[in-house]
Formats: C-alpha cells, sequence, structure tokens
C-alpha cells in the first residue's frame, strides 16, 4: 500500500514517549534542535543540551534508533531524523490555597513526544569542481564613451 501522495516509502521506524511530563512548549524547543539531523549528531546534540526535556527526547530518539535498528535491519549511522513532534498531553489540575480562603489552581501539563527516523544513503564524498569560473566580461573605453555620450 502506497504511502501518501504515492511517494516511495523510505525504511524507518518511530518512537513515541506519552504522557510525559514537561510542558509542550518547553519539549518543543529542544525537538526544533534536533529535527533534520543525523541521528548520531542529534544524540550529541540533545546530550550537552541545557535544557530539562533534552533527557526526555534523547530517550525517545534512542528507541527510534534501536527499533530501526532491531526491527527494520537498518544501520544506525546511515539514519536521519526526518519526523520529531510533540504534541499536548492531559493536563493534570491541582489547587494551591492561598490567603483569605482563596485556592490557586496549578496546571501540570503533559505531552506525548514522537520521533521518526529514516534510512538515508549514506553520501559518498563529493569531488571538488575542477571547473576554473567563467572570465568577467571587461568593458571596454569605447563602449563606455558611448553609453556616455547619448547621456550628455
Amino acid at each position: 500500500m502506497p504511502g501518501k501522495g504515492d511517494a516511495p516509502v523510505l525504511p524507518g521506524a518511530r518512537a513515541v514517549a506519552r504522557y510525559v511530563r514537561i510542558s509542550p512548549m518547553k519539549a518543543r524547543r529542544v525537538v526544533n534542535l534536533v529535527r533534520g539531523l543525523p541521528a548520531k549528531e542529534a544524540l550529541t546534540v540533545l546530550q550537552f543540551a541545557p535544557q530539562a526535556a533534552s533527557e526526555q527526547v534523547y530517550k525517545v530518539l534512542a528507541s527510534a534508533i534501536a527499533n530501526a535498528e532491531n526491527n527494520e535491519r537498518l544501520d544506525p549511522d546511515a539514519l536521519l531524523v526526518s519526523e520529531a513532534y510533540v504534541d499536548e498531553g492531559p493536563t493534570m489540575k491541582r489547587f494551591q490555597p492561598r490567603a483569605q480562603g482563596r485556592a490557586y489552581r496549578i496546571r501540570k501539563r503533559t505531552c506525548h513526544i514522537t520521533v521518526v527516523v529514516e534510512a538515508v544513503a549514506p553520501a559518498a564524498p563529493k569531488k571538488a569542481a575542477s571547473k576554473k569560473a567563467a572570465p568577467a566580461k571587461q568593458t571596454t573605453p569605447a563602449a563606455t564613451e558611448s553609453k556616455t555620450e547619448g547621456a550628455e
């Protein structure tokens, strides 16, 4: 069964972490860092990212790579993070007592993190182009004189 738009489906794998106890907005900041990167490079970026959500995203990405390696028999070095997105999960509502009998609502947000990796053919090193640049057109003094004569 062909995929969307009858495009060739590349082999890949995905992993989803559901009900992660971090706000979706904070998780999206981290996910945007790794979208489109090679999988190994994305793991390194997440390992040294200072955000708290990077640990959760790292685990999901590592799981997607392991799924591709074990279930699809793909080479982990030839994987690319093709899709990575964060959906909003259910919000837990808690109440904080405040002065004069009031209560403030505290929202503990959750999210669902999804990472999809695809196999990409290893890029062969491109040969350096040895073509010489085309010589720039030189203006002759006669050509410049004819242009200035009409302007007078």
